[in-house]
């Protein structure tokens, strides 16, 4: 029954009409090209213009949550989507949702809160019940979702974005735009100033910004000889070992934390599906596990983050320890490459990270006992099954983030200073994972990532979510808003996305109804509406 009313709902969010106005009907889905992040698709043979208020690009719980407001606001709204799914890493994998102080303190409100309350958990719930309530709500609200429409150009009167034209040949005409994307793709392409990597500690006088060793998150418990034939520098480095060197900590560069896919785990007999070996197998790519696995007996690989050498249990695994899933230095070039070059870096981590869990659960050379703990579990068969069970969603933890008038930095997360005109709290911990992984005062450390807490939620400012008014009068970017690499790390979380996402589709609506450029939205308004429609300030 659940089975039946799922496909119901999901025709509902394709084919919706009603009350609510009729929803335009997308194109079905192309065949399952299966794991694939870009595929070829072909030109649409009559290209279609659509117009709409507000238009939507990013199928994440941001975007999700800004289309949905704004259609309940009274205004035409939709989504476009690069791919086949909604949810981004929410319905990706990312189940275990990471709240920090906004739970504790009951930060979570409107569309962020109803979505849970429909799931009936805020964690721990299945990727597929994530995505099933996401379509319910959209097609409730009346939201057209367009699949498979990949951002090719944005074109611009003045500073205002007048159309988004797509890979495929159609285009949309709207009179405000959300970037809801991971990476920031539609502001960039609008023009608007990002920044990209690290910033120097000086520039906004932070602290773990820049380059940074920690000595408590997932460092190195022992140590590994880093070189191919051991003891012998000459002969060069293992694979995951960079030559890079550290002159300075706190300095800026363009490198970024690693990526990983969040995979979902069983450890029921009748589900479990052994850990697949991967198109491309290349064990030497593991000889790093494999020395640090060496250095430390069986019973301290408790397959949880500290140690790692990766976290495994029912449901949300996650990289942990310093020797991981995380595929560290490898993503650098993923924000601003081409579509299909992302492609490329795609199936390295898809290769990467599968390999990884095949070595360590079938190589001779990992301890037998360790062995049997790790195939205990396998991927669940009843998840992301156009996938063969692998999750869809590459966790981009960070890409471009937009730079505006306001920057969130280390100060806002800490309570030093505080945003006003807030949307929205964040209270997550500030979080980077490494960034890369090198050899620094003769030993082997991982680079860049942290763990620092924050005092107590704080909130995200207005100003962060819209772009300088010299650059784009129409434009809300709740996902890769205006932060340092260090506020970004605290932000951004799937339940915050979805707030400010809640928070930029009730301004979208109000600049319509006021002629304003997002940047001039009389706050005061916009804080009694949000207050009205139960988001927490």
């Amino acid at each position: 029954m659940r089975v039946l009313r799922s496909l119901i709902l999901f025709a509902g969010a394709l084919l919706f009409s009603g009350v609510l106005g009729a929803v335009e009907i997308p194109k079905p889905p192309t065949p399952n090209p299966g794991l694939k992040y870009w595929y070829p698709l072909p030109k649409e043979a009559n290209p279609v213009e659509k117009n709409f208020d507000v238009v939507v690009y990013g199928g994440t719980p941001g975007g999700v949550a800004a289309a949905i407001q704004a259609k309940r606001m009274g205004k035409t709204a939709a989504l476009y989507v690069f791919r086949r799914h909604v949810g981004g890493m929410t319905s990706g994998g990312l189940t275990a949702s990471d709240f920090g102080k906004i739970k504790r303190e009951d930060k979570i409100g409107g569309i962020a809160l109803e979505f849970y309350n429909r799931l009936g958990k805020m964690t721990g719930f299945r990727p597929s019940d994530a995505e099933r309530v996401y379509l319910e709500m959209l097609a409730e609200a009346g939201v057209p979702v367009f699949f498979e429409h990949r951002l090719e150009k944005v074109e611009k009167e003045a500073s205002r974005i007048s159309r988004l034209v797509f890979e495929n040949g159609n285009s949309v005409r709207g009179k405000m735009f959300v970037d809801a994307s991971y990476e920031g793709d539609l502001l960039a392409k609008a023009g608007v100033s990002y920044m990209l990597g690290r910033e120097d500690n000086a520039e906004f006088g932070e602290k773990y910004n820049g380059t940074y060793i920690s000595k408590t998150s997932h460092h190195f418990r022992h140590q590994i000889d880093p070189y191919k034939v051991p003891g012998d520098p000459s002969s060069g480095l293992i694979r995951g070992i960079s030559s890079a060197k550290i002159d300075r900590l706190g300095k800026a560069d363009k490198k970024l934390q690693a990526y990983c896919f969040r995979m979902f785990a069983t450890d029921n007999p009748q589900k479990k599906i052994p850990w697949p070996k991967p198109d491309i197998y290349e064990p030497d790519r593991y000889e790093i596990l494999k020395r640090y696995v060496a250095g430390a007996p069986s019973e301290f690989w408790n397959l949880r983050y500290k140690p790692g050498p990766v976290k495994i249990n029912n449901g949300d695994c996650n990289s942990g320890g310093p020797v991981s899933v995380d595929l560290v230095g490898e993503n650098y070039a993923w924000p601003e490459a081409s579509y299909q070059e992302r492609e490329k870096i795609f199936q390295d981590h898809v290769n990467y990270q599968k390999g990884f869990m095949y070595f360590l659960a079938n190589d001779s050379s990992i301890p037998a006992e360790l062995r049997k703990r790790v195939n205990v579990f396998g991927l669940d068969s009843d998840e992301f099954k156009d996938t063969g069970s692998w999750p869809h969603e590459l966790y981009v933890r960070e890409g471009r983030r937009m730079r505006s008038d306001y920057v969130m930095t280390q100060a806002n997360c800490e309570g030093s200073v505080v945003a006003d005109k807030n949307v929205g709290w964040a209270g997550y911990q500030m979080d980077s994972h490494h960034v890369e992984r090198v050899i620094h005062e003769g030993k082997v450390v991982n680079e860049g990532g942290f763990e620092k807490k924050t005092p107590k939620a704080y909130p995200v400012a207005y100003a962060s979510i819209v772009p300088k008014k010299s650059e784009c009068e129409n434009l809300f970017v709740p996902v890769a808003l205006s932060s340092t690499h260090v506020a970004f790390g605290s932000i951004r979380m799937e339940p915050v996305f979805m707030i400010l996402g809640h928070s930029a589709g009730t301004a979208a609506s109000m600049a319509i109804d006021s002629k304003l450029p997002v940047q001039d939205v009389d706050y005061s308004a916009l804080r009694e509406r949000l207050l009205k429609d139960g988001q927490k300030l």
